[in-house]
């Protein structure tokens, strides 16, 4: 369950969720200044093996100093040993971080900084930095502890929770990557202040799928439009952590089909990224197209009424997302990337997540194709 937490005077007020997976279990914790502060929560988990922190360049420069002081800080309290900084494996940032030559490069720099199994690896960073930190952390010395620190708001709500790392192939996202979940999830609402507004856009793509799926309550908030000031950003946080947590505790490995309900409006998303070469939309705007086609899916086959669609039209567009494809872009390209998804059943056909109503969705439905390329037609139109 989800419980307010003050676990230390030196922390603020913060939210705690805690996903319970027997011995994997973790806290994510949600807050003010926890990166700051991060030596508490270290110490509380006995977080305290020799740290490599992986950043990408921007985020290295804006909060590595800051991470890197805390967990000092919680070394020099443990009393274990003497540290003068967290070891750092930077890279460039954008979604070409997250490739088998990055993921080599950095397996090679633990390998050469002699980083025993005892280590803890901090991702710090948006999506792209916690999937590659965390495929890392399951495969160096066949596994070492991991800490996810995310520092956007898609990371936050959903990508960081739940264990799923990895890195792309030139053939569709996310095709390699381990189950690994980390110990530990801070959420330092801080840093969304330094988020440029498109960023923030992106993540709220993520919080609009969880209401659609599974909390009409939660949609009808993130309707309105949100901000990364709004007094009520850390419960709108914590309601996205909890509706994943349950599923993930559920179907940790998804092998019971529950966890294929977070991948609402990620089929046609998916396809729109690896289409345009994974550098025209921020992994959020695609989703969020792909959440358009995947509501007039619903639509037309699973009863969904067309108000609703057009509600989920306008939620997107309330939060800067897009709903119409750029110029240019190739139908027939983001139809062929649909056959190299990695969700796709063993007998070539996509399983799709549909809603029935706003906060109910089921998965596991096929369609006939001639109906996906009308709902990729239909990103050629503008919306509602």
């Amino acid at each position: 369950m989800s419980t307010p937490s003050v676990t230390d005077p030196s922390l603020t007020p913060h939210r705690k969720v805690r996903v319970d997976l027997g011995p994997r279990a973790y806290d994510v914790v949600i807050g003010k200044g926890l990166i700051k502060n991060a030596d508490t929560l270290l110490l509380e988990r006995n977080l305290v093996g020799i740290p490599v922190v992986i950043a990408d360049s921007t985020v290295r420069t804006l909060y590595y100093s800051q991470l890197s002081a805390s967990i000092v800080k919680a070394f020099s309290v443990s009393g274990v040993s003497q540290i003068e900084s967290a070891i750092i494996y930077q890279f460039g940032p954008g979604e070409g971080g997250k490739s088998l030559e990055n993921y080599s490069l950095a397996l090679s720099y633990l390998a050469k900084q002699r980083v025993p199994r005892s280590g803890v690896i901090f991702g710090i960073g948006g999506g792209v930095v916690g999937d590659l930190a965390g495929f890392v952390a399951a495969s160096y010395l066949r596994g070492v502890a991991f800490v996810q620190v995310p520092t956007t708001l898609l990371a936050m709500v959903d990508s960081s929770v739940g264990g799923k790392t990895g890195v792309n192939l030139p053939e569709g996202k996310n095709l390699v990557g381990a189950f690994h979940q980390p110990k530990l999830v801070i959420a330092d609402l801080d840093t969304l202040g330094t988020l440029p507004p498109r960023e923030f856009a992106a993540g709220m793509a993520e919080v609009i799928k969880y209401g659609a799926f599974s909390d009409r309550a939660l949609f009808d908030r993130g309707a309105k439009g949100v901000k990364p000031d709004d007094i009520d950003l850390d419960a709108i946080i914590e309601k996205c952590v909890a509706i994943k947590a349950r599923i993930v505790e559920q179907d940790e490995f998804e092998t019971k089909g529950l966890r294929a309900l977070l991948n609402f409006g990620h089929t046609i998303g998916h396809a729109i990224e690896n289409a345009t070469g994974y550098n025209t939309y921020l992994h959020g705007e695609a989703i969020s197209l792909g959440m358009r086609a995947a509501a007039w899916l619903s639509v037309w086959h699973a009863g969904l009424p067309e108000a609703d669609a057009l509600r989920i039209e306008a939620a997107l567009a309330a939060n800067h997302l897009p709903t119409t494809l750029k110029p240019g872009i190739d139908r027939a390209a983001i139809l062929s990337a649909l056959g190299n998804d990695k969700k796709v059943a063993s007998d070539g056909r996509n399983r799709w997540v549909l809603l029935k109503s706003l906060g109910e969705a089921t998965s596991g439905w096929e369609l006939p194709p001639e109906l996906v390329e009308k709902a990729v037609s239909l990103l050629l139109t503008a919306g509602g």
